[in-house]
């Protein structure tokens, strides 16, 4: 029989913003327990979209690269009579935000030579636009999930 599903704790939304997304996003980026600096890092990224997109409301591009950079499939590997294969199989919608917020962080932490919330703002604006690294890696993602497609009957 099954374990009964723990209840999530309710995450309390943005001060600033009054979005649960970008409460979640802090979270993600935050390293070490220093939420305060991550909080400062996303808040300056979203102002520097402000500026850079020329977009009265930077939630709407944050909204529009989380959108862009979700996965809509992905491999699981699977072992079979002593082979192993990678399976397609359908992202959850928690898991497609999961990935897609780590995606950007992912992409902005590998670029050199700006400070963080520039190339986070960067990110999202190129993210916004169906380019930029967590793009790829998103398209990356769907064409082994296409190629691997005959192992579909494997999932169940």
């Amino acid at each position: 029989m099954r374990r009964k599903l723990k209840a999530k704790p309710k995450l309390t939304p943005d001060s600033v913003y009054n979005s649960e997304k970008i409460a979640k996003f802090i979270n993600y980026l935050m390293l070490e327990g220093k939420k305060t600096t991550a909080r400062a890092v996303v808040y300056r990224s979203l102002d520097a979209i402000k500026e850079l997109a020329k977009v009265k409301d930077p939630l709407e591009v944050f909204e529009e690269a989380l959108k862009n950079t979700g996965p809509t499939m992905e491999v699981r590997s699977r072992r079979v009579g002593g082979a192993n294969y990678q399976i397609p199989r359908e992202v959850r919608p928690e898991r497609r935000q999961f990935l897609s917020m780590k995606w950007i962080i992912e992409a902005a932490r590998a670029k050199k030579g700006k400070p963080m919330h520039m190339k986070l703002a960067e990110e999202f604006i190129s993210a916004s636009k169906n380019e930029g690294d967590a793009v790829r890696k998103r398209e990356n993602t769907h064409k082994m999930a296409e190629s691997n497609k005959a192992f579909a009957h494997f999932a169940w």
